[in-house]
């Protein structure tokens, strides 16, 4: 990496910025924000830098997934910074189509836009999985992968911007910048690690902070927020709040403590924080911008569903001690199925759609995001005002 940014390094170790927000500012709000967490200081304009959005889920749910303004303020804030080679990374899962994804999320028409590519993990095209060991020791995954842990070539020495929202997790309470390596960073074989979730978490920012050379940032979106199971079932409520932080143990500390959770109580947090690998204490952390804001508790719950119990059962009840056998092997395509009905054929259709639906035309982002699906390859500040101006669309 090139060493011709003279600032770098000098941001505070444990800084996240705060603001809210409102749809006729966000954008410019996204660039104040990367101002306030010292995002020049934070990486390296000299190498490129990868967009790691969220897909939770193909279908455009609220907080479940990366927001098309999050996604193009943070173009916006990053070309504004001096950051010009810039590329959007994808990644499927067994249940989550990128394709289908990207498409319904508005994501392909703003990359278009701002002369972004667009790549996928998982196509040999773009990228090629290869055998990493890790320079520091690890908790959990050299021994779950029997030491041939696989990343892709591509993001070695770059630049990573991870792209989540504040939203409850079934596993992990919370999910937001730790959580967001997962997918990036591992192949369809995540699903190994479940039952050790929190441990993984720590292992894979011990391995991003090797190979991006600590060339890493987070903005996440608050502006509708996920409460309830999560990260695709929950209750989206608006909160009209942005964060980022270069340090992704602190700002996802900060989170948990706006939705009501002790951040110490939380494993990965906790892990991440004895590790030294960030700072996950809040009375430790500077905030900067809208302080008042981080003051906030939105007393936020963890629910159950059906698929939470088959997680439970899956990685930590009784059974967990037949994962091997079943998920290990080709038995596991026979549960993928399952989580697939119950999702897209059940919950979205008879349930979720109707949310998203209303929030559309209730909800002054659900507008918003109305105005990005039908008018995405239109310029940052027409597309914003419309969704102002215009009536219900």
């Amino acid at each position: 990496m090139s060493n011709d940014n003279p600032g770098r390094g000098k941001v505070a170790v444990a800084r996240v910025a705060i603001l809210k927000t409102q749809p006729e500012t966000v954008l410019e709000d996204y660039q104040r924000l990367a101002e306030l967490a010292g995002l020049r200081q934070a990486l390296d304009p000299g190498t490129t830098t990868i967009l790691k959005d969220n897909i939770s889920w193909h279908f455009p749910f609220p907080a479940a997934n990366t927001t098309p303004w999050q996604l193009e303020g943070s173009i916006l804030a990053l070309r504004a910074a001096g950051f010009h080679d810039l590329v959007c990374v994808q990644n499927r899962t067994v249940v989550t189509n990128a394709f289908k994804g990207t498409d319904l999320n508005g994501y392909w028409p703003i990359c278009e836009a701002h002369a972004v590519p667009v790549l996928f993990n998982f196509r040999p095209s773009d990228m090629q999985w290869v055998e990493y060991k890790p320079k520091a020791k690890l908790l959990v995954l050299d021994r779950i992968f029997e030491g041939h842990i696989r990343i892709p070539d591509y993001f070695i020495g770059k630049n990573v911007v991870h792209l989540p929202t504040t939203k409850c997790h079934i596993y992990t309470t919370t999910t937001g910048a730790m959580k967001n390596a997962f997918g990036g960073l591992l192949n369809e074989r995540r699903h190994w690690t479940h039952t050790w979730i929190h441990e993984t978490l720590v292992d894979l920012l011990i391995i991003q902070k090797e190979i991006h050379c600590e060339g890493l940032f987070a903005f996440m979106d608050g502006t509708t927020a996920g409460n309830g199971a999560g990260p695709r079932i929950m209750d989206p409520q608006t909160k009209n709040v942005i964060l980022a932080s270069a340090d992704q143990v602190a700002i996802d500390a900060v989170a948990a403590k706006i939705m009501g959770f002790d951040p110490l109580s939380i494993g990965y947090i906790r892990l991440a924080h004895d590790a030294g690998l960030g700072v996950g204490d809040p009375r430790q952390i500077e905030i900067v911008g809208e302080v008042e804001a981080a003051d906030e508790n939105w007393h936020f719950k963890v629910g159950r569903t059906f698929h939470s119990f088959l997680g439970w059962l899956s990685w930590f009840g009784p059974t967990r001690h037949l994962q091997r056998l079943i998920f290990h092997t080709p038995l596991a395509n026979l549960t993928y199925p399952v989580s697939e009905i119950y999702h897209d054929y059940y919950r979205w259709p008879l349930r979720e759609r109707h949310i998203f639906e209303r929030w559309l035309v209730e909800s002054p982002w659900g507008q918003l995001f109305t105005t990005y699906s039908k008018r995405g390859h239109l310029a940052a500040a027409q597309a914003v005002g419309d969704a102002v101006s215009a009536p219900n669309l």
